[in-house]
Parts: C-alpha cells; structure tokens; sequence
C-alpha cells in the first residue's frame, strides 16, 4: 500500500517513486501519510482528486508501444516515466500523438561497446520505422557499419550487467546468430526515447505485418526481457568433460538457452533450444544416471530429443530458479 502522497499532484505514491517526485518541486510535493502532519485543505484536496483522476489527466494519450515501467523495472525507465507524465505532459489530451512509423524513427549518438576492444566508443545510430531498419556508423566507414531489420530487433535495459545506470542491450539475428551491443547515452531521457523509438518501430512492423492479431498479443511481442540470466557451469556432450563456468540467458520468445564465455560477449558460444514437453523437453534437479562430479554443487540435467544437458548451479537458490524458468518455457504452447 502507498505511504507517501503528492498533495500538489493529488495522488498517492509509493517510497521508491516518491524519491522521483522530490527531484520535481516545482510540480510535486511530497509527504508522508503516517508521519507528516496533514492540513485539513490538504486533506480536502486529496479527496477530490487522486490516482484514478490523475490517470485520466496525465496518462490519456499514452501510445500502445510506449512502455510503462513497474516495480521491478530499472532506475531510469521509473523515473523518465514520471518525468514524461508530470514534469513534459507527454500524455495528456491536448497532445498531438505521433503515429508509430513517425514515433519509429530516431537518429543520434550512442556509446557502444566495441566487439574486439571492449572500450565504448561514440557511434552514430539511425532508426527507421519506414524502411524497416537500424542502422550503426563508426567513424572510419562512410556507409552503414550494419544493417539491422526490425524484424528481429530487440532492446532491454541492463544496467547491472552493463554497470552503467542508462545501459541498454540490444540484440538482432546476423546469420543466425544473435548478435549483442552494448550501448548507453548519458541522457536518461535520451535513452528511454530510443528504447520507445524501437518500441515504436516494432509496434509498427509487427501491426503491418499481422494486421489481424489483437493487440494484447501483440503488446508483448514488440521487445522483452530475458526471463533468466546468471553463471552456470557446463560441461560437453560426453558428460566427462571438464565443467566450464559460462554465462547464460534464457529467452523465453525464441524458446532458447544462451550461452557466452562472458556476459558483455557480442556472440553466443551456443544454445539450447527449448521445446515442449510433449516434444520430449524436461528439465529435472540432479544429475544425469551415472554421471558424478566432484563439486558438491546443486545440478539440473536439460533433457531433450537429441541429448541431456547437464548444468552446475552455485547454491539451492539458482537451482530453483533456473528450474522454474525453464519449466515456464517448456509449458509454453
């Protein structure tokens, strides 16, 4: 339940988001409802509006594609979420709304990680909805470093991985592989506009191209999250090879299980594919019949049609995890 209230706004917040209204003074005034003193006018005032009438006013025009952050979302995706709200007014009736093959295009600089030097590098980026691509220059080449289809296009926050605060991953097919860049912009608005920009784009690839899919189907499609990502330890078909501690990440849309020798890799060194369980797909908690380790470490065994994988995991905690993840795309249709 909400703790804190904006008594400008007239609406009731959370802890985290009342940190993101006290950077807005002029627009939002914070109190607590347990510990502040409250003014009967102020109480008056919260009566006759609140949350249900600040979303009617603040959120009227909010595009199909644009992301709406929850909780568990990364600091600056929250925070330029208010800031389009209340502070830009990005949303209320009187806007005029881009159309998505408009919103879908964006050109600009990001610091992008280089593949072989690993140093982020200022790169110029060009998006557009219309023709149907993305596309990166570095300073020596007069053309397109590369062209990426916004069909495959992807983009999720990583601020961990990436250790940087706007650090965003975005990810495409190359010869079928998926290919990973690692970009950021000092800019918080800024890099929350491209990543909607590319939600924009996609949104508007996938309306033209299945005009006939509903949207709440389609809403989820335009970019996602790993479900699952952390350090396991693998070893070969054999199963009497040496373990190797690698990094993997589970995407639940492509039904496949990554894995990299380091998180910030630009390629995978190989994959899984899920399928389901009727199709001979089963992830179960322990070794394989026969197979011994020396490391006293909970293991999960990935059966499929072709062979077992085995994967070490560092404590009872990761196990479950990765076992509740895989299970979620195993019973997936």
């Amino acid at each position: 339940d909400p703790e804190w209230a904006s008594y400008k706004l007239g609406i009731f917040i959370c802890l985290n988001c009342s940190g993101f209204h006290r950077n807005l003074p002029q627009i939002s005034r914070v109190k607590s409802l347990r510990l502040d003193f409250w003014e009967n006018d102020l109480i008056e005032f919260m009566k006759k509006h609140g949350n249900l009438c600040a979303k009617a006013k603040y959120q009227a025009k909010v595009p199909p594609y644009y992301y709406i952050p929850q909780s568990c979302d990364c600091l600056v995706l929250r925070e330029q979420w208010i800031r389009a709200k209340y502070e830009r007014e990005e949303f209320v009736a009187t806007r005029v709304c881009q159309d998505p093959c408009s919103a879908g295009s964006h050109e600009g600089f990001l610091w992008k990680r280089g593949r072989e030097s690993r140093h982020f590098q200022k790169r110029r980026f060009l998006l557009s909805a219309r023709e149907g691509v993305m596309k990166y220059y570095t300073k020596e080449s007069r053309g397109p470093k590369a062209i990426i289809s916004i069909e495959n296009l992807n983009a999720m926050f990583q601020t961990e991985k990436i250790q940087h605060a706007h650090g965003l991953q975005i990810t495409y097919k190359t010869d079928g592989q998926t290919r990973n860049l690692f970009v950021y912009h000092e800019s918080g608005k800024e890099i929350v506009d491209w990543f909607n920009a590319i939600r924009a784009a996609r949104y508007h690839y996938l309306r033209t191209t299945f005009p006939t899919v509903p949207e709440p189907e389609l809403i989820p499609r335009i970019t996602r999250n790993y479900i699952k990502e952390g350090y396991m330890e693998k070893t070969g078909p054999k199963q009497k090879e040496a373990f190797k501690v690698r990094w993997f990440c589970l995407d639940s849309q492509d039904r496949n299980l990554m894995y990299l020798k380091n998180p910030l890799d630009a390629f995978a060194q190989g994959q899984v594919f899920i399928g389901r369980m009727d199709e001979g797909y089963e992830v179960r908690a322990g070794l394989p019949q026969g197979v011994r380790v020396k490391k006293r470490k909970p293991a999960i065994t990935v059966v499929t049609p072709v062979r077992e994988f085995v994967f070490i995991c560092e404590n009872d905690r990761e196990q479950r995890e990765w076992i509740d993840a895989l299970n979620r795309v195993i019973a997936q249709p």
